[in-house]
């Protein structure tokens, strides 16, 4: 009896022992991949529990999520023979998940040396043998993040389709100690002078404003001057156009007065020269006549002039003295 339940007691030992040796679990954002005899299996286990035949069969879990993989230290000699290196580069890729059995069968489940950290030593070192330390460290810095990128994944492209390079971050770069000094003292001054340059522009802008400043008050003012002129003018003009209306309108009235009288005169020429007809004469003539205070007639009218009076009382008789009507 104790044989049998020593027996059962080992059995489940040794089953719960192949159980946690079989039994697995994969993360979200990974997927698995199996080796029997070192061989790689073609399939492929998605996240979750999954069983295997333990002590036979292993597994390597394989990440297809964004990842980031740092390269550091990476040593670089420029083209004038100085050696620099990188601290630290920081490579994010990608693996598709439809692609993870064939790159782990032709690179292994730690592909990303081979195709990442190796490949970033070998283009940034192709990167500085052709380059200056000036290019290198100061000029082309802000162009090796981008060079970098299209390198691998141009390579990656023909050698592991399906890895894709998202980004790459380059440090900057330890110089010799020297050689960094001489670059701090150069950024120093240049320095200085952006900040003589920055300086002169304010100043230069300062006084470009003021210039401008003074022109614009300058025509402000010129404006307001012949604005102020003008309106004299049109004053004088104004003043002069009454003046002017007056007089025309004083000589149109004495035009007219004088046209008037030549009128009447000219009518009044115009009567008279009617009337002046034999007719009219000697009707004129015995009007004249006839307002004269005596008339004499008779035969000794002229002796009594003469003499200065009648020569006896007979002489009278012959003389009639007419009075006219009043």
């Amino acid at each position: 009896m104790a044989e049998t339940v020593g027996f059962v007691a080992g059995l489940v030992i040794l089953l719960i022992i192949i159980v946690n040796f079989s039994l697995h679990k994969l993360e979200e954002g990974h997927v698995g991949v199996y080796y029997r005899g070192g061989a790689l299996l073609s399939n492929v286990s998605q996240p979750g529990f999954h069983m295997m035949i333990p002590f036979i069969t292993s597994f390597r879990a394989v990440q297809v999520t964004l990842q980031t993989d740092e390269v550091k230290n990476v040593p670089c000699g420029t083209s004038g023979g100085v050696m620099i290196y990188f601290d630290r580069i920081e490579v994010v890729n990608i693996l598709s998940a439809s692609s993870v059995y064939d790159i782990v069968k032709n690179y292994t489940a730690d592909y990303d040396k081979t195709l990442i950290f190796n490949k970033v030593h070998h283009e940034l070192n192709q990167f500085c043998s052709v380059h200056s330390l000036q290019e290198v460290y100061i000029d082309l810095f802000d162009q090796i993040d981008e060079n970098l990128k299209v390198a691998l994944q141009r390579d990656l492209n023909e050698m592991a389709p399906g890895l894709f390079i998202q980004a790459v971050r380059v440090t900057k770069p330890k110089i010799p100690e020297a050689i960094r000094k001489n670059y701090e003292l150069m950024e120093a001054e240049k320095t200085k002078l952006l900040i003589a340059v920055q300086r002169q522009k304010v100043v230069e802008k300062d006084a470009e404003t003021e210039r401008k400043k003074a022109i614009i008050d300058a025509e402000k003012e010129a404006v307001v001057a012949k604005i102020q002129f003008e309106q004299k003018i049109m004053e004088k003009e104004s003043l002069q156009r009454m003046s002017q209306i007056e007089d025309e309108m004083h000589l149109a009235k004495q035009k007219s007065i004088a046209d008037a009288e030549f009128y009447n005169l000219h009518k009044q020429a115009e009567a008279n020269k009617l009337l002046l007809t034999k007719e009219y004469l000697e009707l004129k003539k015995y009007d004249s006549i006839s307002h004269n205070n005596k008339i004499y007639y008779g035969s000794e009218i002229p002796d009594m002039f003469v003499h200065g009076g009648c020569r006896n009382s007979d002489d009278t008789d012959n003389i009639h003295k007419t009075v006219p009507n009043e």
